[in-house]
């Protein structure tokens, strides 16, 4: 059984716990081909908490395009992040914005690889 630590040193906590989950159901040459393609794919918080602040500077809705949430970036680009009031709250929550997506990428990359 391979271990998600092992291909995926930079992921942690909530998502670590997600990956290792998908790690547990598939053979080694399969668990290296997730690994390679979820690390091309995945988010990084940091990243998105620096485009939340990009946002609330130059162009709001920017990160939700990032995490291809196009409704939702459209909505924000013309509401203005909702009067910014949505673009502190997504500051705030960045974190699970980024989980969300990371999970919904680990899955399809699951899903590909059966």
């Amino acid at each position: 059984m391979p271990q998600a630590m092992t291909y995926l040193p930079s992921i942690e906590g909530q998502e670590l716990m997600f990956v290792q989950a998908i790690f547990d159901q598939l053979t080694e040459p399969e668990a290296q081909q997730f690994a390679l393609a979820y690390s091309q794919r995945r988010r990084d918080n940091s990243m998105i908490l620096i485009m939340i602040i990009v946002a609330m500077v130059f162009l709001p809705g920017l990160h939700r395009f990032f995490l291809d949430k196009v409704g939702s970036g459209i909505v924000h680009l013309l509401t203005c992040g909702w009067c910014w009031i949505g673009t502190v709250m997504d500051l705030v929550n960045h974190k699970k914005l980024t989980f969300e997506y990371n999970a919904k990428v680990a899955s399809e990359i699951a899903t590909m690889l059966r």
